[in-house]
């Protein structure tokens, strides 16, 4: 959030397929407009968010663009109109202002470049809000179904090898449900913490599920073969992000893990580096 105002100068010339002078850096902006991006940009590294954290600069920006306009400088105005409506999108999070700022630069100023996108912009803008609240849903679903404390609801499927894998079937251990894929960066550089934190409490009651979300299963398998360590069971169905378990626990990023007391409740989600060893260390002196 702390660059995006600066780069909120150039995101509709690049949306638009078009970078001018003027937008390329703020260097080449009027001494007002840097001025004003500079104070701007302050107060956004400071934390602040809010409107009412913003007035002075919100009235600079009101009299730059009726300046503009009145020396019948649209292009200018507009870019302006547009800036202050980044503000009010990527700072205050006011989607409904912001909405109606782009509306006023269609009115305004409609044979601009940004004038005549603002359609363009409006969709992306509602195709943002679409996905921010698919996400949310998904989030509050899968929350419900994994919190803390809660039964975890069982799967009954069968490893690379066709052997039947269940957390029911690990009853009385300590067990994570690891997603994660050969393609993921992040599960890669947390796997040598999780090998390790497997090496150590194996032989106490700690075990694994692999659920790979691979799409090729040479890859895979060779993977496998050449990381020492890795040696617990992996479910695979080759369907990347539409995976049987991922879907079923609604997983949208990995790495991603559910760990699983001996009693067969949720412990934690997501635990990773020293908090997943300490979690299964606390949890097996437990049992």
């Amino acid at each position: 959030m702390k660059t995006k105002f600066l780069s909120a100068i150039i995101t509709a010339a690049v949306l638009l397929g078009r970078v001018d002078a003027r937008a390329q850096s703020t260097n080449a902006a009027p001494p007002e407009l840097q001025a004003l991006v500079q104070k701007v940009q302050a107060k956004i590294m400071a934390g602040k968010n809010t409107e009412a954290d913003f007035t002075d600069e919100l009235k600079t920006f009101d009299g730059l663009i009726a300046k503009d306009k009145a020396a019948a400088q649209p292009d200018e105005a507009a870019q302006l109109l547009y800036m202050k409506a980044k503000l009010y999108q990527e700072i205050f999070s006011d989607m409904d202002k912001t909405k109606v700022l782009l509306a006023q630069l269609k009115t305004d100023y409609p044979d601009t470049i940004y004038g005549k996108h603002v359609d363009e912009l409006l969709a992306s803008l509602d195709s943002q809000a679409a996905a921010e609240k698919m996400q949310a849903e998904a989030k509050k679903k899968q929350d419900e179904m994994l919190g803390d404390g809660k039964p975890f609801p069982d799967f009954s499927e069968t490893d690379l090898n066709g052997r039947p894998i269940s957390v029911g079937a690990l009853k009385g251990k300590v067990v994570m449900v690891d997603f994660w894929a050969t393609w993921c960066g992040p599960c890669r550089a947390e796997l040598p913490n999780v090998i390790a934190t497997y090496k150590k409490h194996h032989a106490d009651g700690f075990e694994i599920i692999g659920v790979s979300l691979d799409s090729e299963r040479d890859k895979l398998d060779a993977f496998l073969k050449e990381t020492d360590g890795m040696t617990w069971p992996q479910f695979y169905d080759g369907q990347y992000w539409k995976n049987k378990l991922a879907v079923k626990y609604g997983v949208e990023s990995i790495p991603f893990a559910v760990l699983i007391g001996p009693d067969g409740n949720i412990i934690g989600k997501d635990l990773r580096g020293d908090a997943l060893e300490a979690a299964v260390a606390a949890a097996l002196t437990k049992k």
